[in-house]
């Protein structure tokens, strides 16, 4: 048997991508889910998914919308408005050679104050708990702070597109969104027939459909429709099915 595991980041980034992940669990090969607890339609995307048997992950943001915590207790993360600062940001500090801007204080009690509204919000730990990911080192220690503190089944990325989870589990990434004449449905594909004993393929999507606020906010458009296409097509759950391929939750894992 092959496995494979499948999720879809941003829930709570729009009422467009909401949709679009609720199609990719609805009607698709989707079974795990990562939380932008801080946005406005965060609320609206955990009640379209509540009625399914899915993993939900805390996909923990200091890059986009503004954070739990008052702006004024966090200012090293925040911009003049009170809202986060951009990924652009961070890439432009680290190509510039200055040190992590982040505070280690302030960004472990943001980190904090999103676990706990998860919690109050979802009614359960995260089923995973990781980083919508930036450039900064204080903001990986404060994710390895939190789930210590908590018990928290962290997600640890590596440079070499590997991750560890647990004790005995190592995936290896499969992030292709951003890549020029991205196919999600191909990508897929390959992530099956490249499948290790020792690593299970992680497919990390972004499906989604277009609102102004994903146009506006986003860098991440078309590719979050296609794979939106891909995660429901009919032609990939045979595909699956032809394999003999296992769907992996993260709450599976040893």
């Amino acid at each position: 048997m092959k496995r494979i595991l499948v999720r879809a980041d941003d829930l709570g980034y729009s009422r467009a991508v909401n949709y679009g992940i609720y199609d990719s669990v609805s009607q698709g090969i989707v079974n795990n889910v990562g939380v932008m607890i801080n946005m406005p339609t965060t609320r609206m995307g955990i009640n379209l998914l509540k009625e399914f048997d899915i993993d939900l992950g805390l996909h923990t943001v200091i890059c986009a919308g503004r954070p739990v915590l008052p702006a004024m207790a966090v200012p090293s993360l925040v911009d003049e408005s009170g809202y986060f600062k951009t990924s652009q940001i961070y890439r432009e500090n680290f190509k510039k050679g200055k040190l992590d801007f982040v505070n280690l204080d302030e960004v472990v009690a943001e980190i904090e104050a999103q676990y706990k509204l998860f919690v109050r919000l979802v009614g359960k730990k995260p089923d995973y708990f990781e980083g919508h990911a930036v450039i900064s080192d204080n903001f990986i220690k404060g994710l390895k702070i939190v789930a210590e503190k908590y018990d928290l089944p962290l997600l640890l990325i590596e440079l070499d597109k590997t991750a560890s989870f647990k004790k005995n589990t190592k995936f290896k990434i499969i992030l292709e969104s951003m890549e020029e004449c991205y196919n999600p449905q191909k990508t897929l594909e390959e992530a099956v027939k490249n499948s290790q004993k020792e690593f299970i393929p992680m497919f990390v999507g972004h499906p989604g459909y277009l609102d102004q606020e994903l146009l506006t906010h986003s860098s991440l458009t078309v590719p979050r429709t296609k794979e939106v296409v891909a995660l429901t097509s009919e032609r990939i759950k045979q595909y699956f099915k032809d394999q003999n391929v296992k769907l992996v939750r993260y709450s599976q894992c040893e």
